[in-house]
């Protein structure tokens, strides 16, 4: 049971709290005003103690099981959250707000490897990793996981908070299971194949992922087989007590399909509180930090390479410069996920996102997105789009769209507030390099710069192609175009943007594509991407022949060892991942 102790509160407190509710939008307190003692609270659970600023609301889920763990105004949570939560579908952006809840089973799935421990006898974790915008600690010392949610402006205000953190009387030891912290390196993928894949008909999103009942509940009667969930960005406003790995696993297995979502900074005009730059090649860079971190929580999940993940850009009045910002923006979004094989999606009304990103859809200034998926609620579960993008635009089942939205539905005694959603996509994943004529296998791949010619910048020139950035049309003569390309290349992909394709460029270039886990016999495509990676990795000829067979396997091997990775000579997430981040 939880404990509260509000104390200190002053005349100024009520109306803080009136700002702290005014939701995304809301400007928090300045860190030096809520950390004044005076303007301090203390709220204790479970032996945990700690000093949140006076305005911050403090919900106790043993007396409201049921609320909605919502970031977008500041609050702490304590207590174990409710399978079924009673929050808004649309609720958008973040302020701070933490939740202290109980060490169990079910918490401890959503720990990963970047929840720290705190040392034995303490309370705090000073060098908790930031991932997400979101510091989780687990507090075995008094049997507590804490999720704190922050932007990039209330980071040291959190941190603050944390670092008050004490140890109570009474608080009693339960260890975190090792087994539910995951090493990333070794998370397994959990769903059945890419989200969405290949559906036409109805889904919905909802802000919180529902609860394994209702989620078989709804299954069974309601006319939806796809599900939106929010997975990652630093303004997403509803914590996910049940999204976990089990959870997408137990989903796809039943037949549902996902719909991975991020919402991350929004467009410069808009008043949000988190927004990109307004300068295009910031905007840009954003952008790919963005999908990095989505790459990150979509493995975490089990969410495979192949899958979409749609970037949350609400709506916005549309100038010229604001424009320019959110397709560079998405640009960068669109480079760094199919670095990694993923495909790249894009929400937003139609009436300004949707429409800027159709009106530039030739542009090679922008790499285009995947897929799109447009808020426009005329009620028609379709996926026309009327005049704001063209019937030939995203045609090729690459269309979601929100028809209607903040509606309440109720199936097997389980309501959800919603927005509808109707689906026609493809299981389409970043395609293969289509280069035909130029070769791509090599016994050795050198280093291919300024002025090189012949058959290897051939291959560079058309990999890089493949990969969104276009050097032209691949001739053989490393031009200006081809080093601009490799550099956009390497920025995406985290790699020093030198212009030159060399080992590391080589090998993240050849490995691209799907991740699937490869072993001793497999045969294909797959194997024919992975033993070209091996053979720029390592330095050394690996044959080329699409048959995973001993020499394959001695090179997994060698190459794992080499990168600090399990040796198992398989080709699992882990290689994939090492390979395609060009290491």
């Amino acid at each position: 049971m939880s404990s509260r102790t509000l104390w200190r509160a002053r005349a100024g407190t009520a109306l803080l709290a009136l700002l702290a509710g005014i939701g995304a939008l809301a400007v928090p307190a300045p860190a030096s005003a809520d950390t004044a003692p005076e303007n301090r609270q203390t709220v204790t659970y479970h032996g945990y103690r700690i000093e949140v600023p006076a305005h911050w609301r403090v919900v106790d889920l043993a007396e409201n099981p049921r609320a909605c763990l919502r970031f977008d105004r500041p609050a702490v949570y304590v207590g174990e959250p409710a399978d079924q939560n009673d929050c808004p579908a649309r609720v958008v952006g973040r302020t701070a707000g933490i939740v202290v809840e109980p060490i169990t089973a079910r918490s401890a799935g959503q720990a990963t490897a970047a929840t720290a421990r705190t040392p034995r006898g303490e309370a705090t974790a000073p060098s908790a990793a930031s991932n997400n915008d979101t510091i989780q600690i687990a507090v075995e010392d008094a049997g507590v996981l804490v999720t704190a949610a922050h932007t990039p402006n209330t980071e040291s205000l959190v941190r603050d908070v944390l670092a008050s953190a004490e140890l109570t009387a009474g608080a009693k030891r339960t260890e975190l299971p090792r087994s539910g912290q995951r090493s990333d390196a070794a998370a397994p993928l959990a769903a059945a194949g890419p989200q969405p894949g290949s559906y036409l008909g109805k889904g919905f999103d909802a802000c919180a992922a529902p609860s394994q009942a209702a989620m078989n509940a709804w299954q069974s009667s309601s006319p939806y087989s796809a599900v939106g969930v929010y997975i990652s960005g630093s303004f997403r406003a509803c914590a996910q007590p049940n999204l976990t790995a089990s959870w997408v696993t137990n989903q796809t297995n039943n037949g549902w399909r996902l719909i991975p979502i991020d919402v991350g900074r929004q467009a410069p005009c808009t008043s949000y509180s988190l927004k990109m730059s307004s300068d295009p090649a910031t905007a840009r860079s954003q952008g790919v930090t963005a999908a990095a971190g989505a790459i990150t929580a979509a493995s975490n999940l089990g969410i495979p390479a192949g899958s979409a993940i749609y970037s949350d850009i609400e709506a916005y009045s549309s100038t010229a410069s604001c424009k320019a910002a959110v397709l560079s923006y998405l640009s960068g979004w669109t480079e760094r996920l199919h670095s990694s094989g993923y495909l790249s999606g894009f929400y937003s009304s139609a009436a300004s996102g949707i429409r800027d990103a159709a009106s530039e859809y030739g542009n090679s200034a922008y790499t285009r997105v995947d897929h799109i998926f447009y808020a426009w609620w005329n009620g028609a579960a379709d996926t026309n789009t009327g005049s704001y993008v063209p019937s030939t635009h995203w045609s090729d089942h690459q269309r979601i769209h929100q028809y209607a939205g903040e509606v309440s539905e109720s199936y097997g005694g389980y309501s959800i507030n919603i927005d509808r959603d109707y689906l026609d996509v493809g299981t389409g994943t970043p395609q293969p390099p289509n280069c035909t004529g130029v070769n791509l296998d090599f016994i050795a791949y050198t280093t291919v710069q300024s002025g090189s010619t012949g058959n290897l910048v051939k291959a560079a020139q058309c990999l890089l192609k493949a990969a969104g950035h276009d050097p032209g049309t691949p001739d053989g003569t490393f031009g200006p175009d081809t080093a601009a390309a490799a550099r956009n290349f390497q920025s995406s992909t985290g790699l020093s943007a030198d212009g030159a394709v060399g080992p590391r460029t080589w090998t993240a270039l050849l490995s691209r594509g799907t991740t699937p886990t490869l072993q001793s016999g497999s045969t294909g495509e797959a194997v024919t991407r992975l033993q070209r990676a091996l053979t720029a990795a390592l330095g050394r000829t690996v044959a080329i022949d699409g048959v995973f067979g001993s020499g394959t396997t001695q090179a997994v091997r060698d190459y794992q060892s080499s990168r600090g990775l399990s040796v198992d000579g398989i080709a699992g997430p882990a290689t994939w991942g090492a390979l395609q981040s060009g290491r």
